[in-house]
């Protein structure tokens, strides 16, 4: 069976897991406290809570009979970087589309 290496791109482009990471940000939470904020399956849940932890993005933590799930948000560091990497360019452009503007309206 193949294995996919995921990125955290991949993990973020899906808005159920941009979701499940809302919610972790706040706090902690179990599987089945993340699963009762959707209307999917608790498998379903549990497979995107597998994608974000391939990822990088959240830890799963056994106690007892309870699988406790933390966001990690070092990994949006790539995110941020790669958006980064396009500021100016849209920076460039909206001061050019705000100058044409001031100017047409001359």
């Amino acid at each position: 069976m193949e294995t996919r290496r995921r990125d955290v791109f991949q993990a973020i482009a899906d808005p159920t897991r941009r979701e499940i990471i809302n919610m972790l940000a706040k706090k902690q939470m179990t599987v089945n406290a993340v699963a009762e904020h959707f209307s999917m399956t608790r498998p379903a849940v549990s497979k995107h809570l597998r994608i974000l932890a391939e990822c990088g993005l959240v830890t799963m933590r056994q106690e007892g009979r309870e699988r406790f799930c933390r966001a990690h948000f070092d990994k949006l560091k790539e995110v941020s970087e790669w958006v980064a990497r396009y500021k100016s360019f849209w920076d460039e452009k909206l001061d050019a589309l705000g100058d044409f503007l001031d100017t047409s309206d001359a």
